[in-house]
C-alpha cells in the first residue's frame, strides 16, 4: 500500500516542480511592469509639478519627493529626465514627450559651465544622450558633444585617467589626485562623442582611463576600490581607499555595480576581449557573493551587520541592466545563459511587493542605500535606483522582442 501511495505520489511532485519552473519562467512580466512604472512616474509629476527642481529621494518614513535644485554640484540631477525619457520610449505618448523635454530642458544653465567633476556624464548623457536617442535633436547632440569636451579637461595623461573630484585635491581630503569607480559610467558619453563628430581622442581618453582603472583599483579578486589615489606628476599609483563602502578592502555593492556596467560597455565599444575577460571577472566576483537564492545585495558585502544591514536596490538595478547587455556580448554561450538569468531574477525580485514602492510612494522602488558611513539615504527611495530599474526593463523588452541591447 505504502508503494502504491509513493507511485501516485511521485508523477504529482513531478508535476509541481514542472509547474513550480513554468511559473518561475514566466514571473517577470515586463508590460506588466513597464506599465507600472508609467504609472509611479506619472505620480510623482503629480507630487513635484510646477516647481522645476528634480526627484532625488524619498525616505523610508516618508511619502512625497525630497527635490533638490539644479545645481551642476547636484550629480544626480540627470537621472529623472532618463527615467521620463526610457518611459516616453514605452508609452509613445505624447504628453510623455513634453515631459520628458520640459525636465531636460531644465538642465540647460549646466551645460555651458567647466568641468565641476566627473559626473557630466550622469547629468548630461542619461538626460540629454537619451533624448538625442529618441528625437535626434541636433541641439541636444551638440550638448552632448561639448560635454564631452568639457569632461575631458578633467584628464591628466601622466595618471591616465579623469580626475573625479577637483574639490576632494583641494581640500585634502582624497589628495593629491582621485579617480573614483563611479567615473567609469562617465566614459559612455567619451566614446559615444568620438563616434559622433567629435573629437576622435575622446576615445583614447576613455580607454586609457579604462586600462588604468582595470590596473590599479581593483584587488586580485576582481573586487574594486571606491576610490584611486595617484602622484598626478609621476602617475604612479598611491593607494586604493574607500568614500562610500564599509571598509577600504570590502565589496562595497554600487561600486562593484559600476564596474560591471562600466567594462560591459568598454568592452561594446573596444572589442578588446581584455575588457570582456575584466567584466566577465568583477560580475562572477559579485555574482558569488550574492546572499543565498537571493538578488538584491547588502549595500556592502562585508559589513559585519549582515543579515541586519540594509540593502541596495539601486546596485541591483545597476547590474541587471548591464548584465542584459553583457549577455549579448559575450563569446561564451554558457556564460551568456548565465548573466541573462541572473539579471532576469535581479528583475523579478525588484518587481516583487518586497521592492516595488506601489501605493506606498510615488517612485518606483524601495531599499536603496545611498551613502552608509555618512548616515545619508539609508533604505531609501532614490532616482538613479529608478532610472537604471526602467533601463533594464526596457532592454528586457527589446530582448523578449528578438531585438539587440547592445550599444546606445
Amino acid at each position: 500500500m505504502k508503494l502504491v501511495k509513493r507511485l501516485m505520489v511521485l508523477p504529482l511532485a513531478i508535476l509541481l516542480l514542472s509547474s513550480c519552473k513554468e511559473k518561475k519562467d514566466n514571473l517577470l512580466d515586463v508590460d506588466k511592469e513597464l506599465s507600472y512604472c508609467e504609472t509611479q512616474i506619472h505620480k510623482s509629476i503629480a507630487d513635484i509639478s510646477g516647481k522645476n527642481m528634480m526627484p532625488r529621494n524619498i525616505m523610508d518614513s516618508l511619502n512625497h519627493w525630497k527635490l533638490v535644485p539644479i545645481e551642476i554640484s547636484e550629480w544626480t540631477v540627470g537621472f529623472w529626465p532618463g527615467t521620463l525619457w526610457y518611459n516616453y520610449e514605452n508609452t509613445k505618448n505624447t504628453d510623455d514627450l513634453e515631459t520628458a523635454t520640459h525636465y531636460t530642458d531644465l538642465l540647460k544653465p549646466l551645460t555651458t559651465l567647466s568641468a565641476y567633476d566627473h559626473d557630466l556624464g550622469f547629468q548630461i548623457f542619461c538626460s540629454y544622450g537619451n533624448g538625442y536617442r529618441l528625437t535626434g535633436r541636433e541641439d541636444y547632440k551638440q550638448i552632448i558633444l561639448n560635454a564631452a569636451d568639457t569632461l575631458a579637461t578633467l584628464f591628466n595623461p601622466k595618471v591616465g585617467t579623469i580626475l573625479s573630484w577637483p574639490r576632494e585635491v583641494d581640500n585634502g581630503r582624497f589628495a593629491p589626485f582621485n579617480t573614483i569607480m563611479d567615473n567609469m559610467i562617465n566614459l559612455e558619453m567619451l566614446y559615444w562623442a568620438a563616434k559622433n563628430g567629435g573629437n576622435k581622442k575622446l576615445y583614447d581618453i576613455a580607454t586609457k582611463h579604462a586600462e588604468t582603472t582595470m590596473n590599479h583599483h581593483f584587488r586580485e579578486d576582481g573586487g574594486c576600490y571606491h576610490v584611486a589615489l595617484y602622484n598626478p606628476e609621476t602617475g604612479d599609483f598611491i593607494k586604493g581607499v574607500t568614500h562610500q563602502g564599509y571598509a577600504d578592502r570590502s565589496l562595497w555593492a554600487r561600486g562593484q555595480a559600476w564596474a560591471i556596467y562600466g567594462y560591459t560597455f568598454v568592452y561594446r565599444e573596444t572589442q578588446d576581449k581584455r575588457f570582456l575577460r575584466f567584466a566577465e571577472k568583477v560580475t562572477d566576483l559579485y555574482l558569488s557573493r550574492l546572499p543565498k537564492g537571493e538578488y538584491i545585495p547588502f549595500w556592502d558585502f562585508d559589513d559585519p551587520a549582515i543579515p541586519n544591514a540594509p540593502r541596495d536596490a539601486s546596485a541591483a538595478a545597476v547590474v541587471a541592466s548591464a548584465l542584459l547587455e553583457l549577455s549579448q556580448l559575450e563569446d561564451n554561450t554558457d556564460k551568456a545563459k548565465e548573466y541573462k538569468e541572473a539579471a532576469t531574477n535581479m528583475l523579478i525580485e525588484l518587481s516583487s511587493d518586497k521592492y516595488q514602492s506601489r501605493e506606498t510612494k510615488p517612485s518606483l522602488l524601495l531599499h536603496s542605500t545611498g551613502h552608509w558611513p555618512n548616515g545619508s539615504e539609508i533604505d531609501a527611495s532614490i532616482n538613479y535606483a529608478d532610472y537604471y530599474y526602467i533601463e533594464a526593463l526596457t532592454r528586457y523588452k527589446k530582448m523578449l522582442n528578438g531585438k539587440s541591447v547592445i550599444g546606445y
